[in-house]
Protein backbone atom coordinates (compact mmCIF):
# COMPACT_ATOMS: atom_id res chain seq x y z
CA UNK A 1 0.00 0.00 0.00
CA UNK A 2 3.02 2.69 1.08
CA UNK A 3 4.48 1.97 -2.29
CA UNK A 4 1.49 3.05 -4.10
CA UNK A 5 0.70 5.92 -2.07
CA UNK A 6 4.10 7.35 -1.21
CA UNK A 7 6.22 6.28 -3.80
CA UNK A 8 9.26 8.54 -3.76
CA UNK A 9 10.07 7.02 -0.06
CA UNK A 10 11.68 4.23 -1.49
CA UNK A 11 14.87 4.45 -3.58
CA UNK A 12 15.58 0.87 -3.59
CA UNK A 13 13.63 -1.97 -3.02
CA UNK A 14 14.85 -5.72 -2.84
CA UNK A 15 12.07 -8.41 -3.26
CA UNK A 16 12.40 -12.47 -4.30
CA UNK A 17 12.07 -12.68 -8.15
CA UNK A 18 7.97 -13.04 -7.84
CA UNK A 19 7.20 -9.83 -5.98
CA UNK A 20 9.78 -7.84 -7.68
CA UNK A 21 8.10 -8.77 -10.92
CA UNK A 22 4.61 -7.45 -9.57
CA UNK A 23 5.91 -4.89 -7.98
CA UNK A 24 7.82 -3.47 -10.89
CA UNK A 25 4.62 -3.62 -13.04
CA UNK A 26 2.95 -1.46 -10.39
CA UNK A 27 5.93 0.84 -9.92
CA UNK A 28 5.63 1.43 -13.94
CA UNK A 29 1.83 1.90 -14.55
CA UNK A 30 2.51 4.34 -11.84
CA UNK A 31 5.38 6.51 -13.35
CA UNK A 32 3.68 6.16 -17.02
CA UNK A 33 3.54 2.72 -18.14
CA UNK A 34 5.43 0.38 -18.94
CA UNK A 35 6.89 1.45 -22.20
CA UNK A 36 8.90 3.78 -19.93
CA UNK A 37 10.32 1.87 -17.49
CA UNK A 38 13.56 0.07 -17.61
CA UNK A 39 14.85 -2.84 -15.11
CA UNK A 40 18.07 -3.96 -13.39
CA UNK A 41 19.05 -7.10 -11.32
CA UNK A 42 22.26 -6.10 -10.02
CA UNK A 43 24.78 -8.33 -8.85
CA UNK A 44 26.95 -6.66 -6.86
CA UNK A 45 29.84 -9.28 -7.05
CA UNK A 46 29.07 -10.68 -10.60
CA UNK A 47 26.81 -10.55 -13.71
CA UNK A 48 23.82 -8.14 -13.72
CA UNK A 49 20.82 -8.13 -16.39
CA UNK A 50 19.12 -4.90 -17.82
CA UNK A 51 15.86 -5.01 -19.41
CA UNK A 52 12.85 -3.37 -19.75
CA UNK A 53 10.04 -3.98 -17.23
CA UNK A 54 7.84 -5.75 -20.03
CA UNK A 55 10.12 -8.20 -21.16
CA UNK A 56 10.84 -9.14 -24.48
CA UNK A 57 6.86 -8.28 -25.30
CA UNK A 58 6.60 -11.07 -27.95
CA UNK A 59 2.89 -10.49 -29.10
CA UNK A 60 3.83 -7.36 -30.67
CA UNK A 61 6.74 -8.60 -32.38
CA UNK A 62 7.01 -6.97 -35.87
CA UNK A 63 3.93 -4.41 -35.19
CA UNK A 64 6.23 -1.49 -33.89
CA UNK A 65 3.83 -0.56 -31.58
CA UNK A 66 6.08 -0.64 -28.89
CA UNK A 67 7.51 2.06 -27.14
CA UNK A 68 11.26 1.61 -27.29
CA UNK A 69 11.97 3.80 -24.55
CA UNK A 70 12.57 1.32 -21.94
CA UNK A 71 14.66 -0.77 -23.70
CA UNK A 72 17.11 2.26 -24.56
CA UNK A 73 16.81 3.67 -20.87
CA UNK A 74 17.95 -0.20 -19.62
CA UNK A 75 21.27 -0.02 -22.04
CA UNK A 76 22.02 3.20 -20.82
CA UNK A 77 21.66 1.84 -16.84
CA UNK A 78 23.70 -1.45 -17.78
CA UNK A 79 26.53 1.60 -19.24
CA UNK A 80 26.22 3.34 -15.95
CA UNK A 81 26.88 0.15 -14.07
CA UNK A 82 29.95 -0.82 -16.21
CA UNK A 83 31.04 3.10 -15.52
CA UNK A 84 30.45 4.49 -18.44
CA UNK A 85 28.24 7.33 -17.42
CA UNK A 86 28.75 9.97 -20.07
CA UNK A 87 27.54 7.70 -22.44
CA UNK A 88 24.81 6.74 -20.36
CA UNK A 89 23.75 10.45 -19.47
CA UNK A 90 24.05 10.86 -23.69
CA UNK A 91 21.09 8.31 -24.14
CA UNK A 92 19.26 9.64 -20.84
CA UNK A 93 19.69 13.44 -22.14
CA UNK A 94 18.62 12.04 -25.86
CA UNK A 95 15.66 9.91 -24.29
CA UNK A 96 14.61 13.26 -22.70
CA UNK A 97 15.13 15.64 -25.42
CA UNK A 98 12.86 13.25 -27.76
CA UNK A 99 9.77 13.34 -25.05
CA UNK A 100 10.33 17.12 -24.32
CA UNK A 101 9.75 17.54 -27.94
CA UNK A 102 6.78 15.60 -28.37
CA UNK A 103 6.71 15.16 -31.83
CA UNK A 104 7.95 11.67 -31.96
CA UNK A 105 5.56 9.29 -29.45
CA UNK A 106 4.37 5.82 -29.68
CA UNK A 107 0.92 4.86 -29.05
CA UNK A 108 1.20 4.51 -25.66
CA UNK A 109 2.06 7.89 -24.83
CA UNK A 110 -0.73 9.30 -27.46
CA UNK A 111 1.13 9.60 -30.19
CA UNK A 112 1.14 8.11 -33.92
CA UNK A 113 5.10 7.03 -33.81
CA UNK A 114 5.86 3.55 -34.60
CA UNK A 115 8.51 1.86 -32.89
CA UNK A 116 11.71 2.23 -35.38
CA UNK A 117 10.91 6.25 -35.47
CA UNK A 118 10.72 6.84 -31.69
CA UNK A 119 14.18 4.77 -31.77
CA UNK A 120 15.88 6.56 -34.54
CA UNK A 121 15.10 10.05 -33.17
CA UNK A 122 17.12 9.04 -30.04
CA UNK A 123 19.41 7.54 -31.84
CA UNK A 124 20.12 10.77 -34.12
CA UNK A 125 19.78 12.89 -30.82
CA UNK A 126 22.49 10.72 -29.62
CA UNK A 127 25.04 11.81 -32.54
CA UNK A 128 25.00 8.13 -33.83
Amino acid sequence: MWFVKNPEWYQVVVTPNMFGDIITDLGAMIQGGLGLAPGANINPDGVSMFEPIHGSAPKYKGKGVSNPIATIWAGAMLLENIGEKSASQKVLNAIETVLRRGKVRTYDLGGKSKTGEVGDAIVREVGG
